[in-house]
């Protein structure tokens, strides 16, 4: 009985993982909320309905390998995020993730070791700062944080090209 209890529990998760309806790994569709982060304007586009929606400053990585680069997922989201690493709890005016978490799968991860985040030095903002996270004023990532489900795309890039071109090339709006 529990063998066939597990064979259909796999079985299901199998079909879920690769249902149409399993937003995780889909190419963004038009229409769909996209993010793209320019690691060379230290800029974040918000894609929405076909159009960009808003650009917000951002702090990335103190070197240019710290923040990853790639196409990733939204695969956690943090009201008040805890800071592990020195004990902060969420709400803190100490704790540097401020108070949104918008963790994405970089390089394999699952969402809780890079992230979108708010901090608590908004002069930090437009700055190489990071130690790969993305950084944003605070009431920016609680704009993104109402916004953004889980599964959303991120696009994270080092280029010359506009949003606009970005997403086009991406597919999250339209190619004229």
């Amino acid at each position: 009985m529990k063998a066939g209890v597990c064979m259909l529990a796999y079985v299901l998760s199998f079909l879920l993982f690769f249902s149409p309806l399993w937003p995780l790994g889909e190419n963004p569709r038009v229409g769909d909320p996209y993010l793209i982060i320019n690691k060379q304007t230290n800029k974040l586009a918000y894609i929405d309905k076909g159009m960009i929606q808003k650009v917000f400053p951002v702090g990335t990585g103190k070197t240019q390998e710290l923040t990853p680069e790639g196409e990733f997922d939204i695969v956690m989201k943090v009201v008040k995020p805890w800071y592990i690493k020195k004990n902060i709890p969420g709400g803190s005016p100490k704790n540097p993730l401020g108070s949104r978490w918008l963790g994405f799968n970089a390089l394999g991860t699952t969402g809780n070791k890079y992230g979108i985040h708010g901090t608590n030095n908004p002069s930090s903002i437009g700055k190489y700062v990071s130690q790969g996270c993305i950084r944003m004023n605070n009431k920016d990532v609680e704009f993104l944080y109402d916004r953004i489900p889980i599964g959303t795309k991120v696009f994270i890039v080092k280029s010359a090209k506009s949003f606009e071109q970005l997403a086009k090339e991406k597919g999250a709006i339209r190619k004229e």
